[in-house]
């Protein structure tokens, strides 16, 4: 059996020296940006999605708390869903939609061109010939709902686009007040 060795010291340690100035300051401030990375980008990233969460929501509260005809252009899926096929050209677009339990509306407003209200209608299954000269098919209600007036000058006419559920129906009245650019006013009906 071995006995125990007496352990052999290594050479004598010397004492560190002292930091001087420069790299405490370098050490510092290595420190500093680290710390400002690891705390100041994730929570510059949580204040920046705050507000766009923030922001996404007022918009949609806008959107949903309109009471009446919204510029510009219905989403594509609201198209779809009441079959509104707006032309190309298409100016001075607005939209505003309805829900309840028991029927669902899309008016819409747009300006176009002779052209454009034939490839309007063309698309919906009718043809520009189907529209009754002097005929006011859009119902008082809808008229009172967005702030529509057929009363004004121009030659107006108008058909409604009946369909079989689930498809919906539609109430079109054309102003051709402007020759050449016709005002197409629409309510599409649907039955959830």
């Amino acid at each position: 059996m071995t006995g125990d060795l007496p352990r052999q010291s290594g050479a004598p340690k010397r004492p560190r020296p002292a930091e001087d100035r420069r790299h405490m300051i370098r050490r510092r401030a290595l420190t500093l940006l680290i710390i400002v990375l690891l705390i100041g980008i994730p929570a510059g990233y949580l204040v920046i999605s705050a507000n766009q969460s923030r922001a996404s929501g007022k918009d949609k509260e806008a959107k949903y708390a309109a009471t009446g005809l919204t510029e510009g252009w219905p989403s594509k899926v609201q198209r779809r869903i009441y079959q509104v096929p707006i032309p190309h050209p298409a100016w001075w677009v607005a939209y505003y939609e309805t829900n309840n339990w028991k029927t669902s509306r899309l008016y819409v407003e747009f300006e176009t061109t002779d052209a454009g209200l034939n490839a309007f209608l063309t698309s919906m299954g009718v043809t520009p010939d189907d529209l009754d000269r002097g005929d006011i098919t859009i119902g008082e209600r809808d008229r009172h709902i967005t702030g529509w007036r057929f009363d004004g000058p121009g030659t107006w006419s108008g058909l409604v686009h009946k369909q079989k559920n689930p498809a919906p129906t539609h109430d079109v009245v054309v102003n051709h007040d402007k020759p050449g650019y016709p005002r197409v006013y629409l309510v599409s009906r649907t039955v959830p």
